[in-house]
């Protein structure tokens, strides 16, 4: 699949949003991609899930088990390592810290690839790797995510696979254009939630 067809099925699940957001980084954005709204559908799921796996298995990545981050990458990481037949763990927030609970484990030495729904900053994915490799001694591999909106300019510490990358243009809360700033904004993104 590329960037266009990703895109197609942000819109044929009505993922795609047009207005004021606050982005889970904090910044600001005209565009919102609610994977939320793919996710709940497993055919659509299945369908991104499955052309991220063999983007990855294309590019040589041969993962122990894959690691995503909770609460958007959880669904995203399970569906892909289904498709690459490894297990499928997540880490959660403890304290406002990524960590492993719920009796998972990774060996030390591990190939672990960690597995995003969206990155814009790169903020979780790196928080997520620290967490493994402080935790576990695992070796994180790389990185993939559904898409990638820093369009490849977003540093997550290992190579990053996207299935589809563009740049929508985000903005400070304090810089934002004035046809945004009329706006009202709203936070659909999970991050900070109980």
């Amino acid at each position: 699949m590329n960037t266009d067809e990703v895109l197609d099925v942000f819109r044929e699940s009505g993922a795609l949003l047009e207005g004021h957001f606050i982005l889970s980084s904090g910044r600001r954005s005209s565009v919102f991609l609610q994977k939320a709204l793919i996710f709940k559908n497993p055919r659509l799921t299945e369908t991104v899930c499955k052309a991220l796996a063999e983007k990855i298995k294309a590019a040589g990545i041969e993962p122990d088990v894959i690691i995503a981050p909770a609460m958007g990458g959880v669904i995203p990481g399970y569906e892909t390592a289904r498709h690459m037949g490894v297990d499928s763990l997540f880490v959660e927030r403890v304290d406002g810290m990524f960590t492993l609970r719920r009796g998972f484990s990774i060996q030390p030495g591990s190939k672990v690839l960690m597995v995003e729904d969206i990155v814009t900053t790169g903020l979780s994915s790196r928080e997520c790797i620290a967490a493994i490799t402080k935790e576990t001694g695992a070796e994180i591999i790389a990185g993939a995510c559904i898409f990638d909106r820093s369009n490849g300019e977003a540093d997550i510490g290992v190579p990053l696979i996207s299935l589809a990358a563009r740049r929508f243009p985000d903005y400070d809360a304090d810089d934002l254009p004035p046809e945004l700033a009329d706006i009202p904004p709203i936070k659909p993104g999970s991050r900070g939630l109980s």
